[in-house]
């Protein structure tokens, strides 16, 4: 039987990142016996963890690519559940493909062995809808053929196959969750790893010209951080081993609109250059939620809610 998260102590892999800090919140206020990291902090950030850390989460700042490092931890802790978000971003896989590829399988192979070594009970592995590629028909279901077109997007469809494979030949109590385009507080604002709407109200706010690339009507169903984390936590009792399981919002918006409305809710008034396509952009995510809302009940957070929460708590943390 799969351990309730009440009681049960829990590893997140990249819990200092956007999503699994969030999800770290959230799993002390479920009263997870005690929640710990593992985190590089490549993206993540200590900042993120502030109130969880002095609320008992203990962070290591280490890597779950070496099999060292999650051995030292399990040593230490008697883990019972993993949430596996460790990855790097993906703009990362256009500098550095190679390492981007092996960033999201080896972590996932190094925990695949310790769980099938009976070290601990349940795997809950974070996926992608980048796995997908560019809409084949739509809404794109748990069916929907997986043609990834980058190295990030390689690994992590690797990965997926590694997390069904092990179920199938160990019996692993193993699963996958599907998030699609998350964006909310905490999501990286800085450099060329940034996400496009932080990385937008950034832009806004130090006066620098907003980019659309290509023709901007690239799609993407962008989900408020939080929605995932409860569609996660609440479907983490249900989804049998093996399976996965979209978290999106049956919805599209094209980057143009985003940016366009970001620009108009700050006020802006500069330039907006038209550059060139990214080589491999996913054209078109539009994904159905059908499975996900068989099994669970849950509220979505309209998208100009999101977008106007977003905007105002960067706001607040750029201009410090």
């Amino acid at each position: 039987m799969r351990p309730e998260i009440k009681g049960s102590t829990v590893l997140v892999t990249g819990g200092a990142g956007f999503i699994g800090s969030h999800l770290v919140d959230r799993l002390l206020d479920m009263e997870a016996k005690e929640v710990v990291i593992i985190d590089n902090l490549f993206l993540g950030s200590e900042d993120n963890l502030r109130e969880a850390i002095s609320r008992g989460a203990i962070l290591y700042r280490d890597d779950a690519e070496f099999s060292t490092s999650l051995e030292y931890i399990f040593e230490r802790h008697s883990i019972d559940i993993v949430f596996n978000c460790a990855t790097k971003a993906l703009n990362y896989s256009f500098m550095n493909p190679s390492n981007s590829f092996e960033t999201n399988t080896k972590v996932v192979l190094n925990l695949l062995e310790l769980q099938r070594k009976k070290v601990f009970s349940t795997l809950c592995h974070f996926s992608t809808s980048e796995v997908y590629g560019t809409a084949v028909y739509e809404p794109m279901d748990e069916k929907h053929p997986r043609n990834p077109t980058t190295l990030y997007a390689a690994g992590k469809a690797a990965a997926d196959l590694a997390v069904e494979t092990y179920v199938r030949m160990y019996d692993l109590d193993a699963f996958i969750i599907r998030p699609f385009n998350n964006y909310g507080p905490r999501q990286n604002h800085k450099g060329e790893l940034a996400g496009v709407i932080p990385l937008t109200v950034y832009r806004v706010l130090n006066d620098i010209p907003l980019e659309i690339h290509g023709d901007g009507n690239q799609s993407r169903d962008f989900i408020y951080v939080t929605d995932t984390v409860e569609a996660i936590l609440a479907v983490y009792g249900k989804l049998e081993k093996g399976e996965s399981v979209n978290i999106s919002t049956h919805n599209q918006v094209c980057i143009k609109e985003v940016i366009e409305t970001i620009a108009d809710a700050m006020g802006y008034q500069g330039e907006i250059l038209r550059k060139p396509a990214r080589g491999s952009d996913v054209y078109c995510h539009n994904a159905s939620n059908d499975k996900l809302m068989g099994m669970i009940s849950y509220n979505l957070t309209p998208f100009s809610e999101g977008l106007k929460k977003s905007i105002d708590w960067y706001v607040e943390v750029i201009k410090g």
